[in-house]
C-alpha cells in the first residue's frame, strides 16, 4: 500500500505528482527545487536556491514523521557541476554522516530556471 505525503510547509507540486510516497518503511521524496512555499518565487542565487532546497526537502521528511537523518539515497541534479563544492558545503549544514549514498548529475536546465534539484529516498526502519 502507498500512502501520499502532502505538507504545507514545502511547495506544493507543479505537476501531476506527490511532494512524497511512503511504501512500507521507505518514503520516496520528489526532487525539490528552491521555491518558497508561501510565495512558490524561486530564491535568488544558488547559495539560497541550495538552502531553500534542504528546507523543503527537510519539511516533506517532517510530513512523514520522519527527518533528513533517515535519508538513505540522495540525488543532486545541478545545471553547472562547477557548484558542486558549494552544495556539498551546504549539505552538511542540513545532514550529518554517515551521509546518504549520492550521486550528482550535471543537466541542462531544471523546472522554473532553478540552478539545483534534489530528490531523496528516506527509510524508517
Amino acid at each position: 500500500m502507498k500512502t501520499v505525503i502532502q505538507t504545507q510547509d514545502a511547495p506544493a507540486a507543479i505537476g501531476p505528482y506527490s511532494q512524497a510516497v511512503r511504501v512500507g518503511d521507505t518514503v520516496y521524496l520528489s526532487g525539490q527545487i528552491g521555491l518558497d512555499p508561501e510565495t512558490m518565487q524561486l530564491a535568488d542565487g544558488l547559495e539560497a536556491q541550495a538552502h531553500r532546497v534542504f528546507r523543503n526537502l527537510a519539511a516533506v521528511a517532517k510530513g512523514a514523521g520522519l527527518s533528513l537523518e533517515q535519508a538513505a539515497r540522495m540525488t543532486v541534479y545541478l545545471i553547472d557541476l562547477d557548484h558542486f563544492p558549494q552544495v556539498n558545503e551546504i549539505q552538511t549544514q542540513y545532514m550529518r554522516a554517515p551521509y546518504p549514498a549520492r550521486a550528482t548529475v550535471g543537466v541542462s536546465k531544471l523546472p522554473r530556471g532553478a540552478l539545483v534539484e534534489i530528490d531523496l529516498v528516506l527509510h524508517a526502519g
